[in-house]
C-alpha cells in the first residue's frame, strides 16, 4: 500500500506541476526536481506494474506504433465556419446585419453580445473525456466523421488526461486546435538541422503532420501546444448560458483557453478588437490567420442553428492574406473533372504565407486579360484565404521589351479536342468528357474522395498510373481491378494492393447521397446531392424525373436541375451507372422519402429555443426520417413550429401568422417516436 500511495501523491503532483507550466505558464518548481519525481513514478510503476493507471503521466510518452488511423464518427458534428476577408470592418458589420436579421431584430433593438476569440493556425481536434478522463482523440475529418488519433494526442502535455473536477460530467467532448508555437517550430527545425535531419515546413503543417504519424513516438518529439474553444456532446453537465462562461468553465476543468479573448457589444466593438489583434498579430507566440466571432448566448446560438454544413452565429474574419513579388516562367493549362480549362502561372519560387509557391492560379481566359498576365512579367503573388496562391495583379514597370500577349489554346491541351466555351460562362472546356484522359483522372480522383465513394489510399498518382496505362477509363472500371494489375504498378507492393483492393470493395457499400456526388455531376454539391437522396429515395425515381419533378427538390433551382438533365441524357454516363450498380454497389433503400413516404411528408417545420433532450441536429434528424423538411425561417407555408426553452422571434412569428406551435413531446407523438 506504501507504493500505491506514493504512486498516487506523485502522479497528483506531476500533474499540478505539468497544469501550472503548460496552461498557466508558472512553474513551480526547476526541471530537475520535475525529472527526479517523474523518474520515481517510473520505478514504483515498473516495480508495480498493476499500479499503472491509463492517465498517469507516464503514458505521456509515446511508443505505439499504428497500422492505420480507425474511424471515428462524431456525435455531433464538426462544423465548419463561414469566413469574410476583407480590409476594414466591413466583415463585423456583415455578420452582425446577418444575426439580427435572423433573430427579427431592427436597428433599434439593443446590440447583441459576442465573444470574440482568435482562428488558430493549426488542426482542429475532438477530445472525449468520459466521468474526467481522456478516452479518445479524433480529427475534424469531413465534418461527420474523422480519424482516431488518441495515442498521438496522449503525448500533448498541455492536454490533460484527466480533467480537474471532483464531480465531471458522465462526457464532455472538448473541440479546440492543435498548434505549434512559433519559437518552439524554430527551436525544433534548428535542433533538426544539427542533426541532419528534414525540417518542418512552417507550424501549422508541423502540427498537423506530428498527429497524424503513425508512429506516436514522433508525435512525442514534437513541440505541440493546445488551445481549447468549443463543445461536441456533453451529458450529465449543465452547460453555461453563454459562450464566454462556456470558455471559463473549460478552463477550470484544467483545459488550456486563449487569453486573448472578449465579451463585446455591436459590430465596431467587433471590427475594433479585429483591428487590435491584427496589429500585434507578429507579437504572438502563435500564428493565427483572422478572429472569430460568436453570438455568447448559447440559447441564441440554438435559434439561429446551421445553413448547410455552417453556424449562424459564428463567423471568421480573417485577416488579407501575405503577398509576395515573383517572376512569371510559364503558363500552363491544366483540365478539371468537368473539362474546365485553368490557366496556371509558373512562378519562380518565392515564400509566401509560410510556404514556397510555385504555382498560382489564374482562374479562366477573362482574369489574364483583366490583369494582362504574361510570360515574363513580375507579379504580385497572395496566397488566397491563406490557402490558394493566386496572382493579383502584374507590375507593368518591370515586363521585359515585347513580351507578346498569352491566347489560350483552341484545343485540349490533354486530348486535343476543341475547346467550347458558352456564352453565359466565363471557363472554357474541354469538349470530350470522359474520353479526355484528364478528365477521366479528376473525376476519379473525385469519386474515390472522402465525401463521395471514400476509397482509401486511391490518390493521385496511383489514379494517374491507372488511366495512363490504360487500365482504367470509368470508375466503373475500378472494381475489375485484381491484385495482380494493382501489384504491379510503380511502388505498389503486394501488401499495399492487397489493402486497396480491399477498399475499393468495402466501397461498395455506400449510400445514395454518396453515390450521386460522386458522379460528379456539375453544380451537384454533397448537400444537394443529400437533398435529391432524401427526396427520391430510390436511384430509378432520380433517373426517370423530368425537370418539374427535379425543379420540387429542396434548393434545386433551373440551373441544378439543367446539369442533372443534361448528365442524365448522356448514353455513356447511364452506361457507367448500370455498369457501377451491376458491379455491387449498394446503398440502404429507406433513405429517401419516394421509398417510404414518412408522416411528415410534404411538410415544413421551423425549430427554435432549446430542446430538453434532443439537440437541434438530432430534432433535424428525427424530421428528416420522418419525411419533413426543416426550414430555417418562419412563413405562412410552414407547418409546424417546434418550440423548447428562450424561444424567441420565431414564435412571435409563428403565432403572428397563426403557424401550430408543439413542444418536443408533441413532436415525438406526431412522428411516433
Amino acid at each position: 500500500m506504501e507504493a500505491a500511495e506514493r504512486a498516487r501523491v506523485l502522479r497528483a503532483d506531476i500533474e499540478n506541476h505539468d497544469y501550472q507550466y503548460y496552461v498557466l505558464d508558472a512553474p513551480s518548481i526547476s526541471d530537475a526536481e520535475y525529472d527526479r519525481l517523474f523518474r520515481e513514478l517510473q520505478a514504483i510503476e515498473a516495480a508495480h506494474p498493476e499500479l499503472l493507471t491509463p492517465d498517469s503521466p507516464t503514458q505521456r510518452v509515446g511508443g505505439k506504433v499504428l497500422d492505420m488511423f480507425q474511424p471515428v464518427r462524431h456525435a455531433v458534428p464538426m462544423l465548419s465556419i463561414r469566413t469574410e476577408t476583407d480590409d476594414g470592418d466591413s466583415g463585423a458589420f456583415a455578420f452582425d446585419a446577418r444575426v439580427r436579421r435572423e433573430l427579427g431584430r431592427d436597428e433599434s433593438a439593443p446590440p447583441i453580445e459576442y465573444v470574440a476569440e482568435l482562428k488558430f493556425d493549426g488542426l482542429a481536434i475532438n477530445l472525449r473525456y468520459e466521468a474526467g478522463m481522456l478516452v479518445q482523440a479524433a480529427t475534424r475529418g469531413d465534418g461527420e466523421s474523422g480519424e482516431d488519433v488518441t495515442e498521438n494526442v496522449r503525448t500533448v502535455a498541455r492536454i490533460p488526461l484527466r480533467l480537474r473536477s471532483e464531480l465531471p460530467p458522465a462526457v464532455l467532448e472538448v473541440r479546440g486546435e492543435i498548434y505549434m508555437r512559433r519559437a518552439d517550430f524554430e527551436r525544433y527545425n534548428e535542433q533538426a538541422r544539427q542533426r541532419g535531419e528534414k525540417t518542418l515546413v512552417n507550424p501549422r503543417n508541423g502540427a498537423a503532420g506530428s498527429i497524424r504519424q503513425l508512429d506516436s513516438r514522433i508525435a512525442a518529439s514534437r513541440p505541440l501546444a493546445f488551445f481549447a474553444y468549443g463543445l461536441g456532446e456533453v451529458r450529465d453537465w449543465e452547460r453555461p448560458a453563454t459562450q464566454a462562461e462556456m470558455l471559463d468553465a473549460l478552463a477550470a476543468f484544467g483545459l488550456p483557453v486563449c487569453e486573448q479573448r472578449a465579451v463585446l457589444r455591436g459590430p465596431q466593438a467587433l471590427a475594433d478588437f479585429h483591428r487590435r489583434i491584427g496589429e500585434k498579430r507578429g507579437e504572438l507566440p502563435f500564428d493565427i490567420d483572422g478572429v472569430v466571432y460568436k453570438v455568447n448566448s448559447l440559447a441564441l446560438q440554438a435559434e439561429l442553428g446551421f445553413v448547410s454544413r455552417e453556424p449562424r452565429w459564428a463567423v471568421a474574419h480573417k485577416y488579407p492574406a501575405e503577398e509576395a513579388a515573383t517572376e512569371v516562367l510559364g503558363i500552363d493549362i491544366q483540365v478539371g473533372r468537368t473539362g474546365a480549362l485553368t490557366p496556371v502561372a509558373r512562378l519562380k519560387p518565392v515564400f509566401v504565407g509560410g510556404v514556397t509557391v510555385t504555382n498560382a492560379t489564374l482562374h479562366n481566359e477573362d482574369e489574364i486579360r483583366r490583369k494582362d498576365v504574361r510570360v515574363g512579367d513580375t507579379v504580385v503573388v497572395r496566397r488566397a484565404g491563406d490557402v490558394i496562391p493566386e496572382v493579383v495583379r502584374v507590375l507593368p514597370e518591370h515586363r521585359p521589351i515585347m513580351t507578346p500577349e498569352f491566347i489560350m489554346p483552341g484545343a485540349c491541351p490533354v486530348c486535343g479536342s476543341a475547346v467550347v466555351r458558352g456564352d453565359d460562362e466565363a471557363v472554357a472546356r474541354c469538349s470530350a468528357g470522359l474520353y479526355c484522359a484528364a478528365q477521366r483522372k479528376q473525376a476519379l480522383i473525385h469519386f474515390a474522395s472522402r465525401r463521395a465513394m471514400d476509397i482509401e489510399g486511391l490518390g493521385e498518382k496511383i489514379v494517374e498510373q491507372l488511366v495512363d496505362a490504360g487500365l482504367v477509363h470509368t470508375p466503373a472500371d475500378l472494381y475489375r481491378l485484381d491484385l495482380a494489375t494493382l501489384a504491379g504498378l510503380d511502388r505498389m507492393g503486394e501488401k499495399s494492393a492487397s489493402n486497396l483492393l480491399a477498399a475499393i470493395d468495402k466501397s461498395k457499400q455506400t449510400t445514395l447521397a454518396r453515390f450521386i456526388f460522386s458522379l460528379g455531376i456539375r453544380n451537384v454539391g454533397e448537400t444537394t446531392a443529400k437533398d435529391l437522396a432524401r427526396h427520391f429515395g430510390v436511384l430509378e425515381a432520380l433517373l426517370g424525373a423530368d425537370e418539374e419533378a427535379l425543379l420540387q427538390v429542396n434548393d434545386v433551382g433551373p440551373v441544378v436541375a439543367a446539369s442533372l438533365r443534361g448528365f442524365f441524357a448522356e448514353p455513356h454516363n447511364h452506361r457507367i451507372i448500370e455498369d457501377l450498380c451491376s458491379l455491387g454497389i449498394v446503398w440502404p433503400q429507406e433513405e429517401g422519402r419516394a421509398a417510404e413516404p414518412g408522416v411528415l411528408a410534404g411538410k415544413t417545420l421551423v425549430l427554435t429555443g432549446t430542446l430538453p433532450s434532443l439537440t437541434r441536429d438530432e430534432a433535424k434528424a428525427l424530421i428528416e426520417a420522418a419525411g419533413g423538411r426543416v426550414s430555417g425561417s418562419v412563413s405562412k407555408k410552414t407547418d409546424y413550429v417546434v418550440a423548447g426553452a428562450e424561444a424567441g422571434s420565431k414564435l412571435d412569428k409563428a403565432q403572428t401568422l397563426g403557424v401550430a406551435v408543439i413542444d418536443e413531446a408533441q413532436l415525438r407523438v406526431l412522428i411516433g417516436s
